[in-house]
């Protein structure tokens, strides 16, 4: 498998994933906004904004794993 790079992050720009992180751990569906890059410390990391738009988060993208795609036909909306 390979590891979730720049250009993986690239292509699930805008989509809701669910991000399975290094340790082990899950964030469930999130929609991943913007790449942040920080020349500085020379780290890269996603933006990712949870249902609703209410939290938004910042992880490292050296600590995913993988991410899933998840299904839009699936997800009920409760508007």
């Amino acid at each position: 498998m390979e590891s979730f790079g720049l250009n993986t992050a690239k292509s699930f720009l805008g989509k809701n994933v669910n991000l399975h992180l290094k340790d082990g751990s899950v964030i469930i569906n999130v929609q991943l906004t913007q790449i942040l890059k920080d020349d500085f410390k020379r780290q890269t990391s996603v933006e990712c904004v949870s249902r609703g738009n209410k939290d938004v988060g910042k992880i490292l993208l050296r600590n995913i794993a993988w991410a899933e795609m998840l299904n839009p036909n699936l997800i009920l909306n409760n508007r």
